[in-house]
């Protein structure tokens, strides 16, 4: 499966780079993703920090499903990797939630909605083909949101924000980039 966008967050060489975020991924993926932690927090009743293997010990998925990409391209990979559905229970989303917002390591940001949030294949995968998953795919983790096209299934994730009310993400955001926020497939 081919490698598109970002494939690596610390490359300071490549116009997505974020000057916080790119040196920060960068000892993180010198100390093999050790100290890394995926923050969930916003309208949760737990805010939690999860570290890939508390990650690892969930209820895990794995699925064979096709990438579809904006852009013409498509491809199918093995993912394997927590339900989105099982960190969200985890924190304990407010009944008010409607929406999560990814955010990673590059300058990229997107979000969904609640009801992709807890679609059975949306998961955060840390495994792609059998093996961890790759730096060029999103290691040490990745969205996949099956019900959508490829740039909704964000990589290098580092944070989720559950909110309660539409949030566009400002100049990260899909809707300022030319793109659509929504991309149900």
């Amino acid at each position: 499966m081919p490698a598109i966008g970002t494939t690596n967050p610390a490359d300071p060489n490549k116009s997505i780079f974020n000057e916080e975020y790119g040196p920060a991924y960068d000892r993180l993926l010198a100390s093999r993703f050790f100290d890394w932690r995926l923050i969930v927090e916003g309208s949760v009743t737990r805010p939690r920090a999860f570290s890939l293997p508390e990650l690892k010990r969930m209820p895990s998925r794995t699925q064979i499903t096709r990438h579809t990409c904006e852009e013409g391209w498509s491809a199918i990979a093995q993912w394997t990797g927590v339900p989105l559905r099982n960190v969200l229970q985890a924190v304990g989303t407010r009944t008010t939630a409607r929406f999560l917002q990814f955010y990673a390591y590059d300058n990229y940001a997107d979000g969904i909605d609640m009801l992709d949030a807890l679609h059975p294949q949306t998961i955060l995968a840390y495994g792609m083909n059998g093996r961890d998953l790759p730096i060029s795919h999103g290691a040490p983790l990745r969205a996949r949101v099956e019900t959508q096209l490829g740039y909704k299934s964000l990589k290098f994730l580092r944070r989720i924000v559950v909110t309660d009310h539409f949030d566009d993400q400002g100049r990260h955001g899909n809707i300022q980039n030319g793109w659509s926020w929504y991309a149900g497939i």
